[in-house]
């Protein structure tokens, strides 16, 4: 793999970091000690240009408003208002455009706060910078460094651009915002390998990242752009092209469908009355309103308050939403790549192992802060009270030798693995003031990459104790004898010390970090603080799962949802918490970045083996956003969480971005569709549960808005092919239309769902809204109601022997009534008859009532049924109008039940072939 994450224009494409210092500074034409003249700086500037990121082009708010009623079916809803206000249908032309208006205002003021992650990015290099120009120390705005600036550097700096260290005092960089390494990085001045990955450049210091220890010096090697911030933002950019969410797709198709439908319908009907020899206007006005009311107008305005409702229910969940479509994407992904670090971690170190001497027998004993005592024995070892004091003697010299500090307000201060000891020995009892009362400290000496140790001196009665922790072989070799836990001193002889070796690996192997851990009496300060130490123990840390996190995937899994590991930490730390997590898929137990190529380069059965994958360990923002791109070619709707500045292109390529928003970055924020606020993985189970109900809900609307419309077109038509005077007359389907397109639809929108609906498997993403399997339904319940409503129309006239008027008047009313008690139709048929989420659901109760009340309002009010040419049924003509428009409602219900039986007792196993049964 090509390492070379970004090119370094002003060293010719040469890699800063396999040159030597000197040569680094050389090949910048400056100089360590005196850095750049005026003159060089101003021509450098002007060549490169500032040190500032690009911001990306944003949409303006013309566009974003334009771009909501460029929508397939709000284009066409304008058509059919534009048809209506011409045939003089004034109030269904308004109530039309009333659905679109709030339609188009509702989506462009959830889209305005989207498309910011550049100028989020652009923020982060809004600082200064210290630098030697003509041999002075001078802080200038960073905007206005250029390759080749020597900047002076202390702990508590932001990294200003990408710099080639050329001194290295103690350095240590938190480098987990870019890279997703856990831990600070010590930093030196060491060439490297041009193959190095990003991650291991250990003599680098890049733009965005911070220090939090050391001091020394860098030149400039990258500026702007092009950095590796400037890179990210490039690639953040690019994967903005994904426009269309899977709703919006789908969405966009149906459109097309009804395109189609509507002239046919409109085709169909004049067709049908010119060879029935209907009057030419009434076939007109007939074939226009019908094909209006094949249109459903409230799609749009439902689909939308549908969405928003979703997001201010999420919004209740911790789950802020960016855009208004990721609501209901999010309940169709099939796969979460999720980065580790904050994410499925913690983001803070705790000790998981501690390794001791017991006797001759290296003994590992687990931590656990849960529990009282926090320790537990790995091996069957016998152990006393003594292994106590030795746990308390172990954790007071971690404490001691440390630069950390707890607080109160949770803001704590210093090295995560320093922390993670003072928070372990809090856990026995023990506080670093306590101890540094006790053990006043006199001297310190720093952590240094030569001798990768630390010492603390502390003052005791009888002499002087040093402290000691650091790298777990390092303190080992420094160590010529062992402290068991029974309090004894012994030597340390070859047998334990490869004992201890093994001890240390077997805990690199479960990816955690390793301190060692010693101390030694003295007599004077100045004595060698790393010789004749007495060894005390290892202690193993990790960057543990959050709490319940495996059930949130398992919860996940059942859902038919695949979690992947996507992260820059090290493969083994990777792998370490992926077993922890029950992760590892069927391919690979890890994919190291370095093995990856591009999606193009794959054969089929590495493109399989990379799918069924779990777990990506040391990648890079460009490899994060090929992954995406692999998964969603394989028909994945993919989510992508993230806090990190690395993530940001991800997160917006991915179908949904999800952030991190306690600890994420603004950039990480800015990019994703969807914000945690609490940072808790589980929101997102909740949020997707939330956006399976929303998709739900669309599908229940659209059921019934097109079983409904169906039912219509079939009377007319069929009334027409039998040459019989038309059941329904065009005003009257225009108001039907626009009672039933509108209310109960929407309270159809906003029901709570199902609990049942995370154990179903994500929906395909090239499955369309409405499937084969919701036409037929579609046309089934359509049917239905088409026949109770001409049944109606037949007993009028032959049976009651009624007026055409009135028998008309019936017609309406049965059809009308019907479509009211459908909505109760849209249960799913797993829930129960009389409680389930549409009954439940209060809107719908009033949506019912609403539209009971407008349809007697047409039959009672004397200016609309003049112009609806209603009359006022008798009693028994009520009672007949009642009792045949609650057939359908029966009929279903029987139906739904029957098929739920049926499902049961093939399950149960009472038909070895369901195909037999009937």
């Amino acid at each position: 793999m090509n390492n070379k994450d970004t090119e370094y224009p002003a060293l010719d494409g040469k890699s800063p970091w396999m040159l030597e210092a000197k040569e680094a500074v050389e090949q910048l034409a400056s100089h360590s000690d005196d850095g750049l003249n005026p003159k060089q700086a101003r021509s450098r500037l002007e060549k490169y240009g500032p040190n500032r990121i690009e911001a990306a082009k944003q949409r303006s708010a013309w566009q974003i408003f334009t771009a909501q009623i460029k929508n397939l079916i709000v284009l066409l809803l304008a058509a059919a208002a534009g048809i209506s206000f011409i045939l003089g249908q004034f109030l269904e032309g308004i109530a039309i455009l009333v659905a679109l208006i709030v339609n188009v205002f509702i989506g462009f003021g959830t889209e305005l706060r989207a498309m910011r992650s550049m100028e989020a990015l652009q923020q982060m290099t809004r600082r200064h910078a210290k630098v030697l120009r003509q041999s002075e120390i001078q802080k200038i705005e960073a905007a206005k460094l250029v390759p080749g600036d020597i900047v002076v550097l202390e702990g508590g700096d932001v990294i200003p651009a990408d710099l080639r260290l050329i001194e290295a005092n103690r350095i240590k960089a938190d480098e987990s915002a870019l890279t997703g390494e856990s831990v600070p990085v010590d930093k030196d001045v060491a060439a490297l390998a041009e193959d190095t990955p990003l991650a291991e450049r250990n003599n680098m210091l890049f733009n965005g990242t911070a220090l939090t220890q050391g001091s020394g010096k860098g030149v400039v090697v990258a500026t702007g752009m092009s950095t590796q911030l400037g890179h990210i933002s490039r690639l953040a950019e690019g994967a903005q092209e994904e426009v269309l969410t899977p709703l919006e797709k789908r969405l966009n198709s149906l459109g097309q469908k009804l395109i189609w439908v509507t002239l046919g319908i409109a085709v169909l009907i004049g067709v049908t009355g010119v060879m029935a020899g209907k009057d030419l206007v009434v076939i007109f006005k007939t074939s226009v309103a019908l094909a209006v009311a094949a249109i459903p107008e409230g799609l749009p305005i439902v689909a939308t308050i549908a969405l928003a409702r979703g997001m201010w229910r999420m919004a209740k969940k911790n789950a802020l939403v960016n855009r208004l479509s990721a609501v209901e994407t999010l309940g169709s992904t099939s796969i979460i790549c999720a980065d580790k670090t904050g994410t499925l971690t913690e983001n803070k170190m705790t000790v998981s192992t501690l390794v001791l001497v017991d006797s001759e027998e290296v003994m590992h004993v687990r931590w656990n802060p849960d529990e009282d005592p926090p320790f537990s024995v790995k091996k069957d070892v016998k152990t006393d009270d003594s292994l106590n004091t030795h746990m308390k003697d172990i954790m007071t010299i971690g404490m001691l030798c440390s630069n950390a500090q707890l607080s109160e307000n949770g803001e704590d201060v210093g090295d995560p693995m320093e922390l993670a000891l003072l928070q372990a020995g809090k856990k026995l009892g023990l506080h670093r003031e306590d101890l540094l009362a006790s053990y006043p400290e006199k001297k310190e000496e720093a952590f240094s990459p030569e001798t990768k140790m630390m010492a603390t001196w502390h003052t005791r009665e009888q002499d002087k104790m040093v402290a000691v922790k650091g790298a777990p072989e390092a303190v080992l070799d420094a160590s010529t004898q062992v402290l068991t836990t029974d309090g004894q001193t012994r030597k340390m002889d070859e047998t334990v010390y490869e004992k201890l070796l093994q001890a240390n690996e077997a805990l690199a192997d479960e990816g955690l970090r390793v301190l060692g851990i010693a101390r030694k009496s003295t007599d004077a300060v100045q004595n060698d603080p790393y010789s004749s130490l007495t060894f005390m123990g290892f202690a193993g840390l990790l960057d543990p799962p959050r709490k319940n996190i495996r059930k949130v995937i398992d919860t996940l899994r059942q859902a038919g949802v695949r979690v992947v590991m996507v992260t820059g930490d090290h493969p083994g730390t990777a792998f370490a918490i992926a077993q922890k997590l029950n992760l590892p898929g069927d391919g690979e137990a890890v994919i190291h970045g370095d093995t990856l190529k591009p999606p193009a380069d794959y054969t089929s059965k590495e493109r399989h083996n990379l799918l069924q994958s779990s777990v990506f360990a040391r990648i890079s923002p460009e490899q994060k956003l090929n992954l995406v791109s692999l998964f969603q070619a394989d028909g994945s709707v993919v989510a992508m969480t993230g806090d990190g500045v690395n993530d940001a292109p991800a997160l917006t390529k991915a179908d949904i971005g999800v952030a991190m928003g306690r600890r994420g970055t603004q950039v990480a924020r800015e990019a994703a569709d969807i914000v945690l606020k609490d940072d808790n993985f589980a929101t997102i189970a909740l949020a997707m549960e939330q956006g399976r109900v929303i998709f739900s809900n669309i599908r229940k609307f659209i059921v019934f808005l097109l079983s409904g419309n169906v039912g219509a077109i079939l009377i007319v038509g069929l009334a027409m092919l039998f040459g019989s005077i038309l059941p329904l007359l065009p005003l009257q389907i225009l108001y039907l239309n626009m009672i039933s397109d509108v209310f109960p639809a929407l309270a159809l929108g906003v029901g709570k769902g199902e609990p049942s609906v995370m154990d179903r498997p994500p929906r395909p993403a090239s499955e369309p809204v409405v499937t084969r399997a919701l036409w037929i339904t579609i046309f089934g319940y359509g049917s239905l109601i088409a026949v109770t409503a001409l049944t109606g129309f037949w007993i009028s006239l032959e049976k009651m022997s009624l007026s055409g008027e009135r028998a008309v008047t019936i017609t309406f009313l049965i059809l009308a009534f019907t479509r009211t008690w459908h909505v109760f139709n849209m249960r799913d048929a797993e829930s129960g008859v009389i409680f389930n989420d549409v009954t439940r659901n209060l809107f719908v109760w009033g949506a019912v009532i609403l539209s009971v009340v407008l349809l007697v309002f047409a039959v009672y009010f004397p200016p609309l049924s003049r112009v609806l040419t209603m009359v006022v049924p008798t009693s028994f003509q009520w009672l007949f109008i009642l009792g045949m428009s609650f057939i359908p409602l029966v009929v279903v219900q029987v139906l739904k039940q029957g098929t739920l039986f049926y499902k049961g007792t093939v399950e149960k196993g009472n038909s070895s072939d369901p195909s037999e049964r009937k």
